[in-house]
């Protein structure tokens, strides 16, 4: 009965993760928009117009071009479920979820790889001159990104001995490694990999469709209807699929777990809230505060994201007495 109520539990936690990730990813975007636009002195949308533009865009039926090939019509649909799946095996307010044993490192990787892949595909398969440009931005700009991501992973797995997830949350929030500069340059080589991800200025402005600067938009601008609105919930879920990977990892507090009670589930909701809360704030300020950089210095910002994770592993397989 106790492993019963244990797995019932789990799976209860699983889904009010879900529908609260659901919820927060277009109000998330909501609040980066508005605090962009109050800092650089206009109104700005309020914080839930991202879900009505998912809604307008939901009701209209998608207009296809003649050439456009069933992986087009496919891709949404594919972006869409792998970046739910990667977001749902990325620990929100509680730990011990049921995905908990799935939660690893390299599968979150590996369903942000398939969903890069996919929309590369799809902007290539139209045959526009737009998405060939974003495509092969994309592609460039993936060669820097995921290993960077793959070495903060190898580095929190140096940490904690595992790639779990779930299980190098539980390590370090148990706080018994203290501060670490490999953690520090981990943190920001994770930071660089997200606002590339994410297309955020200064990699790419999801704002503009200037030809000499659109790296994403170029390639769903054949898109429209149902299909643009999964692609753009999709790109809201990996904003705040990055944003909760980052508050799990290095900010671990407060963290519930399924069998914890009610208030410690309300602790960790509200917790989490405020930790999105704060770094999506705090997008909305970076933003504001500097400008897009050329296309042909991404590969060099990305580079530092490169040394920096390597960096924080050397520095982590040296102090821990590997060699």
């Amino acid at each position: 009965m106790t492993l019963f109520l244990s797995a019932l539990l789990s799976a209860l936690a699983l889904l009010l993760h879900a529908a609260l990730i659901l919820a927060a990813a277009p109000i998330a975007s909501g609040i980066a928009r508005l605090v962009k636009a109050r800092l650089i002195g206009k109104r700005g949308a309020p914080v839930i117009q991202p879900w009505r533009d998912l809604r307008r865009l939901a009701r209209k039926e998608p207009v296809l071009a003649e050439n456009a090939s069933m992986l087009f019509t496919a891709v949404p649909s594919v972006i869409f479920t792998v970046t739910v799946a990667a977001a749902l095996l990325v620990p929100g307010f509680a730990g011990g979820m049921l995905t908990a044993p799935l939660s690893d490192l390299l599968a979150i990787a590996g369903l942000l790889g398939i969903g890069r892949v996919s929309l590369i595909l799809a902007g290539l398969d139209v045959g526009t001159a737009f998405g060939g440009i974003g495509a092969s931005r994309e592609a460039a700009f993936a060669v820097f990104s995921e290993p960077a991501l793959l070495l903060v992973f190898f580095t929190l797995a140096l940490l904690a001995g595992t790639t779990n997830l779930d299980a190098v949350a539980a390590f370090l929030r148990e706080g018994t490694i203290g501060l670490r500069v490999s953690l520090g340059l981990a943190l920001i080589a994770a930071i660089v990999v997200g606002i590339v991800e994410n297309g955020r200025v200064p990699v790419d402005n999801p704002a503009t469709h200037l030809e000499v600067t659109m790296v994403h938009e170029a390639m769903v601008l054949e898109y429209s209807g149902r299909h643009l609105a999964l692609i753009e919930a999709a790109g809201q879920l990996r904003l705040v699929l990055f944003l909760s990977l980052i508050g799990t990892i290095f900010f671990p507090f407060f963290m519930a777990l399924p069998d914890s009670g009610v208030l410690s589930w309300l602790l960790g909701i509200a917790v989490w809230a405020g930790k999105l809360l704060a770094l999506a704030v705090a997008i909305g300020v970076l933003e504001a505060s500097i400008a897009k950089m050329r296309v042909f210095r991404v590969p060099e910002f990305l580079g530092v994201a490169v040394l920096l994770a390597l960096l924080a592993a050397v520095f982590l397989f040296v102090s821990t007495g590997f060699v």
